[in-house]
């Protein structure tokens, strides 16, 4: 009888396991209504696995949190550096909507999370928010320096757009409804878009 052996899961192949578990449970449950041993089920690993990867369950939602956030600005820092044009913000923020929209997961836990855990707060701000801050504020600060945008502090400018890329993110659960169509994010892009280049007062 010939007895096929399975290849052994690499240690980081078990560790994605363990964080793609997490994501979807603290996503659906909250981090509070998970148990490590709801995480070990769902990864189809055995508890002590876990621990041999992460001190503690804290642990699991700071990298889940932190990598999440990595991801989302990482890839909207490089939607921007490719943009055609320093105006074309709309386009940028549809496709982004559309990418976050595939990944509500991830953002349940990025932003919900983060608001009742201040040291995973801290952690976002210090780690990825301020450094992708400075990505963004180099970015406005060419365009400054083209004339293309007028003249402000480069580092307002980009909290804003980052603030204003945020509530993008949550669009389909706030403020666009249930079931909303690709016409409908294309509006709420444009909007936004609009809102960020030209501002709200009517021009003289």
């Amino acid at each position: 009888m010939t007895v096929f052996n399975r290849p052994l899961q690499s240690e980081e192949q078990t560790r994605t396991k363990i964080l793609k578990a997490a994501q979807r449970l603290f996503a659906h449950h909250g981090y509070d209504g998970t148990t490590t041993r709801d995480l070990a089920s769902k990864a189809g690993v055995a508890e002590g696995t876990i621990f041999r990867h992460f001190s503690n369950k804290k642990a699991i939602l700071i990298e889940v949190a932190t990598q999440g956030w990595i991801e989302i600005l990482t890839d909207l820092l490089t939607e921007l550096s490719e943009m055609g044009s320093y105006k074309a913000v709309a386009q940028v923020m549809r496709r982004r909507m559309l990418h976050l929209h595939e990944n509500a997961d991830m953002l349940k836990v990025c932003f919900m999370e983060a608001q009742f855990h201040p040291d995973l707060r801290d952690r976002i701000q210090t780690e990825v928010i301020s450094k992708m801050t400075v990505v963004a504020e180099a970015f406005f600060q060419t365009a400054m320096d083209r004339g293309i945008y007028r003249q402000m502090n480069p580092k307002i400018v980009a909290h804003v757009f980052l603030g204003m890329f945020a509530v993008a993110g949550f669009s389909h659960s706030t403020i666009l409804e249930d079931g909303a169509n690709p016409h409908d994010m294309k509006e709420m892009a444009e909007g936004l878009a609009d809102i960020f280049l030209n501002g709200v007062l009517a021009k003289d």
